[in-house]
């Protein structure tokens, strides 16, 4: 291993090796952001933990610095990483993706290893046969054991931990003022790494369903696409995005006052705050606004039209108005039944079957919890070890 104090790293040194109780771990660069600052309100409202950001390019290094109290470090190189977790003293390492070098830090010994994801979400890319490489597997509910019990095959489900969704506990503003309107919100997700994992009505069903929003009376129309929509690899997405955003700003032009808007950079949680009724595709935005408004009237599209798949799939399509090739030609009038349909009981049930019966407050009470107990069991684990890595002097053994 090269001298220490002549890498590349940036917010330590040898001579200042950070002690923290958890390394919350982000591999990518700033296109998947998301994924982390999500999380880091969550670890940042703890005083009790200490936590460290360990970032691995220097993209995303930068584009943190002067975003959270948590103090970030960049660490490019594995000999690098390997160095600040044998000197550091964390307890735990918490990834929120699947990126690649996520195996680099895998390979330490005496931190516990758990993935908490980013999201609640029946897309395919939400279980892994990667989940079989954590300690723990921290998730919402039942919904993601069946999902694992699903998909993977050769998998312990006793290494997934259920703890809600702490993210859904903090308290957040409304993105938009108040108003007497129906504010209704198509929140749509990106095509995903690869053609299995693209659950998005932008290219299929997406001016039609801004077209339905705008002819419901006393509407506030609200267009919030996923982080990675506007620069889509996709030109079919790209250029339907583009189409999506002159429509709506059309429809502001006619009608000044109804205050219809393009959030892109808003934070979703905000947003659902200040939503009436949700359009949105399979994904995370789904269960959040069914969490946080069950009562609320919601929408989901199935760019296949495949309805047996998608209710084997996203159970949560049971309890929406599903919008589909079949169906999306009568959105307008679909849409004033749905604003005024009930279905509170039904949407509720589901909702505790996505969280496991979690009111708001209790998934934060309990990730941490869990987390506390991760590391404690782990550390007593270790005890019975007869081979631990140690470093002395700088040279490992």
């Amino acid at each position: 291993m090269r001298d220490f104090g002549q890498v590349e790293p940036a917010g330590f040194d040898l001579t200042d090796v950070p002690s923290a109780d958890i390394a919350l771990y982000f591999p990518d660069g700033p296109p998947k952001l998301y994924q982390l600052t999500q999380w880091l309100p969550v670890f940042e409202g703890n005083n009790d933990v200490t936590t460290i950001v360990i970032v691995r390019q220097v993209d995303a290094f930068n584009a943190l610095l002067g975003t959270t109290p948590l103090r970030v470090i960049l660490v490019p190189q594995y000999e690098d990483l390997m160095a600040l977790l044998d000197r550091a003293n964390f307890g735990a390492v918490v990834y929120v993706n699947n990126g690649w070098t996520n195996f680099q830090a895998l390979s330490f010994q005496r931190a516990v290893h758990i993935h908490v994801n980013h999201g609640e979400s029946d897309k395919i890319c939400m279980v892994s046969n990667q989940a079989k490489a954590y300690d723990k597997v921290f998730v919402a509910g039942q919904a993601a054991i069946d999902r694992h019990e699903a998909a993977l095959a050769w998998f312990d489900q006793s290494h997934l931990v259920r703890v809600g969704r702490p993210q859904l506990d903090l308290e957040v503003n409304p993105a938009l003022p108040p108003t007497e309107r129906t504010t209704i919100t198509y929140a749509p997700t990106w095509e995903g790494e690869d053609e299995a994992n693209n659950y998005s009505s932008v290219d299929v069903y997406g001016v039609q369903i801004i077209q339905a929003m705008v002819d419901h009376p006393r509407s506030r129309i609200v267009y919030k696409p996923h982080p990675r929509v506007a620069d889509s690899d996709d030109p079919a997405i790209r250029s339907q995005h583009r189409a999506i955003v002159a429509a709506v700003n059309e429809a502001a032009s006619h009608d000044p006052a109804a205050g219809h808007c393009v959030l892109e950079g808003a934070d979703m949680l905000a947003v659902i705050r200040s939503t009436d009724v949700l359009i949105a595709d399979v994904s995370s935005v789904t269960l959040d606004f069914l969490y946080l408004k069950p009562g609320a009237p919601l929408v989901i599209t199935d760019r296949r039209t495949d309805r047996s798949g998608l209710l084997t799939e996203s159970p949560v399509a049971s309890v929406c108005h599903v919008v589909d090739a079949d169906s999306i030609d009568q959105l307008s009038d679909d849409l004033r039944a749905v604003v005024t349909a009930s279905g509170n009981a039904s949407r509720r049930s589901m909702r505790d079957h996505y969280f496991d019966g979690l009111e708001p407050g209790e998934s934060t009470e309990r990730f941490w919890a869990e987390l506390d107990s991760a590391i404690r069991e782990h550390d007593q684990a270790l005890q019975s070890l007869s081979r631990i890595r140690t470093v002395s002097d700088g040279t490992a053994t």
